[in-house]
């Protein structure tokens, strides 16, 4: 087996053992509340927000701990930060459960970034679609086998805390196998690429006006996928799993479809038209309990269909560098946390307004979500395809 194929399989399974150990941490709130004395749900509420805190101070400083460490040494210290979720089941005070999830939290921040410069210099330039399909869908496959693997799960286990414990072992197998097979050195010149190692600050990629127009087109979706799980189910919209399934489904979809095709911007815009459509369907049509399974599937596969495409878009510029490639989804993900973080705020607040009504803050989030249509129109099509 070639040595890139572990790799991504490191890179993939890493990152999807986190979202198991997120999820699954935020299924057993009530018993992690319990144990370590938290009376309040604000407190629980608390852990969620430091966890995107994290994201978001996480994806701004990576590119910078690639440059600082190497990637060799970002990706063992941020694999090995996500291993402190082994806290969760054995803390006993809030302290040392908040400081841990937020460590953890930065730990998986930063690994969503690597993925993009490791792909970029491993793959040739006919692998990335794949490799950037599989791992847009990382974390909705961690978040599936929860969902859909948790009854089992503690039928043969019993124990919520042997759960959340082998969840963080398999995590650290995947430290062990890193430094094993995790050899990689950036400033050399990617796949069937002749050029140099080119200086390309996080200053420079904020004087870029590509990187923002492509994280704002984003930050739209991820809000609206934010608080759809946050938010949705406590409306009585309970159609979260369809939303999670349909969207493995669509990556597929997409890797199969950008193989075939090199535009990427049609996929992204009619994509982004659709998850519009449905997303006002779920939101608003509430009475129809088949029609709502079928906008949430509907969403779910629109969602992750142009994700494969999306990021071998960015990939595709002209001029890439890996240093490039580091920067540009540095800002990618930070500037769509912070984004979605205020939107999710907005959202709540709006809910408070209206005494627990959500639609203004159903209108609100849909009217938000649009960004990813919108931003689309305003991305161009790269010269070469």
């Amino acid at each position: 087996m070639k040595k890139k194929y572990i790799i991504e399989f490191i890179l993939f399974t890493t990152y999807m053992l986190f979202a198991m150990s997120w999820v699954a941490s935020a299924g057993f709130m009530k018993e992690i509340m319990a144990q370590t004395g938290m009376q309040k749900l604000t407190e629980a509420s608390f852990l969620s927000t430091a966890l995107t805190f994290a994201k978001i101070i996480g994806t701004f400083i990576a590119a910078w701990t690639i440059v600082k460490f190497g990637i060799r040494k970002a990706f063992t210290l941020s694999a090995a930060l996500i291993c402190l979720s082994i806290i969760t089941p054995h803390a006993h005070d809030f302290t040392t459960l908040l400081v841990s999830r937020f460590l953890m939290g930065l730990g998986g921040a930063l690994i969503i970034v690597y993925f993009n410069p490791i792909v970029y210099k491993y793959f040739e330039p006919s692998e990335r679609i794949v490799v950037n399909g599989l791992n847009a869908i990382a974390f909705n496959v961690g978040t599936a086998i929860v969902m859909f693997g948790m009854p089992s799960m503690m039928s043969v286990v019993g124990n919520w805390q042997t759960i959340l414990s082998a969840i963080s072992f398999g995590s650290m197998v995947m430290v062990v196998l890193w430094i094993i097979f995790g050899k990689i050195d950036l400033s050399a010149p990617a796949t069937n690429s002749t050029q140099a190692t080119e200086k390309y600050s996080l200053v420079d990629g904020l004087k870029d006006s590509f990187n923002w127009k492509f994280a704002l087109t984003y930050s739209g979706l991820l809000a609206f996928y934010i608080v759809m799980f946050t938010f949705y189910p406590k409306a009585g919209i309970a159609q979260t799993k369809e939303v999670i399934l349909f969207g493995i489904i669509g990556a597929i979809v997409g890797i199969i479809y950008s193989n075939k095709f090199t535009k990427r911007i049609p996929i992204i815009r009619i994509s982004g038209l659709i998850q519009l459509i449905t997303v006002f369907c779920l939101s608003f049509i509430t009475n129809n309990p088949t029609l709502s399974t079928i906008s949430a599937a509907t969403l779910g596969f629109f969602m992750f269909l142009p994700m494969p495409a999306l990021v071998t878009y960015a990939q595709e510029r002209k001029n890439t560098t890996a240093q490039r490639i580091s920067v540009t989804f540095s800002l990618f993900w930070s500037i769509s946390y912070l984004v979605a973080t205020i939107m999710t705020m907005l959202f709540a607040k709006i809910v408070d307004m209206n005494n627990g009504d959500y639609h203004s803050a159903f209108l609100f989030i849909c009217i938000v979500e649009s960004l990813f249509f919108i931003g689309s129109l305003f991305l161009k099509e790269n010269s070469k395809v």
